[in-house]
């Protein structure tokens, strides 16, 4: 794609000039029915002295892409060795160790794994959640609405869509209790704002409905995110516990049936390999199991995932056979978002958004409020979040690793964001 200018300017220098033709570009762009997210991408391809803020991927401090798990690699590079027959295979035969992987990798306690079904759909978290709706669908007939918290994923409008579902959004903080409605909430820092919800909201939210008989979704995409900064004087294994103890305890401490969308994609850092999803179907004390599982079949047969993709299958094998080296690669995912995290903290110190980086927010995106000429003036810095809806969402990600340059961007999203 070409270059939208030849560039002059130093990166950390700001050219109106040029952020007004990056911002007509964008504009362009939308009208063409690009999505935020991608038009973010395509900006900054076409600048060679761009510096990526909105790509929802795991960077490292010299802004390139962090890479992708190595365990997942050597085993996706065996699973293609192995699949030179042409026939259709699939994970079956793992079925329980992986499904005990699984949990055991969320720390949800034994006591509990009876009263869990699993599912791999396809599509990584996307493909997880999307099944979801479509098995609490069936499992519920008379919904009619997906209710979502506000300012969360662009894709649960076109997941509800697909699934001829009306959509509505409800307060971030609040409990979504309305009849016809299926309830999704983040387990995890919210995407796109990075907002953590407090215990009594995820609490409250489990027992209105268990009170109510509602089935719950739960989008587990930032395993543990949440207290990545934790790592510093918690382990690894103290991080994911305290993230089951507040996203996912509460609701099965309530008897709230639920379906929980795990994604490995953030967490083991397999962008490029998109393995499957983790669907997790919690049915207290076994009620409603046989059907919650005939569900899921239906579902994951209409989808064409009975067989799966030669990373799917490395995948299973990955966490039944190497569960241990895939937590140390998710570690080393949640220290490099904290890393950024506590620049970010330091920098904003006494700025408009310095509460973005409290405790009540975490994990790979923020999304405040922007100034009206915000667009012009962090492209014409060089500077490339996703702009929608009047906010401007950040990947922390982004920031460089040197001192000086990064107190030169947090200082150019300071002025333009609120």
């Amino acid at each position: 794609m070409p270059h939208l200018l030849n560039l002059t300017d130093s990166i950390y220098g700001m050219n109106i000039d040029f952020g007004d033709q990056v911002l007509e570009k964008a504009q362009e762009l939308s009208r063409q029915g690009i999505d935020p997210n991608q038009a973010a991408k395509v900006l900054f391809d076409q600048d060679p002295e761009g510096r990526n803020y909105g790509i929802g991927i795991i960077l490292g401090g010299d802004g390139k892409p962090y890479p992708t798990s190595p365990t997942l690699l050597a085993y996706a590079r065996k699973e293609i060795e192995r699949s030179g027959a042409g026939t259709y295979m699939n994970s079956d035969r793992l079925k329980q160790p992986l499904k005990e992987a699984v949990l055991r990798w969320q720390r949800v306690p034994e006591a509990h794994w009876d009263d869990f079904a699993l599912a791999l759909p396809s599509d990584a978290g996307t493909g997880a959640v999307r099944t979801a709706v479509e098995v609490a669908a069936m499992l519920r007939p008379n919904v009619a609405t997906l209710g979502v918290e506000e300012l969360g994923w662009p894709a649960y409008r076109a997941i509800a869509r697909a699934q001829r579902l009306d959509f509505k959004a409800f307060p971030q903080e609040g409990v979504i209790a309305e009849d016809g409605v299926l309830p999704l909430y983040q387990a995890g820092p919210m995407n796109t704002t990075g907002l953590v919800q407090t215990e009594a909201t995820v609490r409250a939210r489990a027992e209105a409905a268990a009170a109510r008989g509602d089935l719950v979704l739960l989008d587990r995409a930032y395993s543990g995110f949440e207290f990545a900064r934790r790592l510093g004087a918690d382990a690894y294994d103290a991080v994911m516990r305290r993230s089951y103890a507040l996203q996912m305890a509460p609701f099965i401490e309530a008897g709230t049936p639920f379906l929980a969308a795990v994604s490995p994609t953030k967490a083991f850092v397999t962008f490029a390999l998109r393995p499957a999803g983790l669907l997790l179907v919690y049915t207290p004390g076994g009620a409603g199991k046989k059907e919650a599982a005939t569900a899921a079949v239906t579902a994951m047969r209409a989808r064409g995932s009975s067989f799966e993709h030669p990373v799917t299958r490395a995948f299973a094998a990955a966490l039944t056979e190497s569960l241990p080296a895939l937590e140390a690669e998710h570690e080393a995912a949640m220290r490099r978002v904290a890393e950024a995290e506590e620049s970010w903290q330091r920098l904003s110190a006494g700025t408009p958004i310095e509460y973005l980086f409290s405790d009540r927010y975490a994990g790979l995106f923020r999304n405040p409020q922007a100034h009206p000429e915000a667009g012009r003036r962090l492209y014409g810095s060089h500077l490339y979040p996703v702009f929608s809806e009047s906010r401007c969402r950040m990947n922390v990600t982004g920031l460089p690793l040197d001192e000086a340059v990064a107190g030169e961007h947090v200082a150019a999203f300071a002025g333009q964001c609120l």
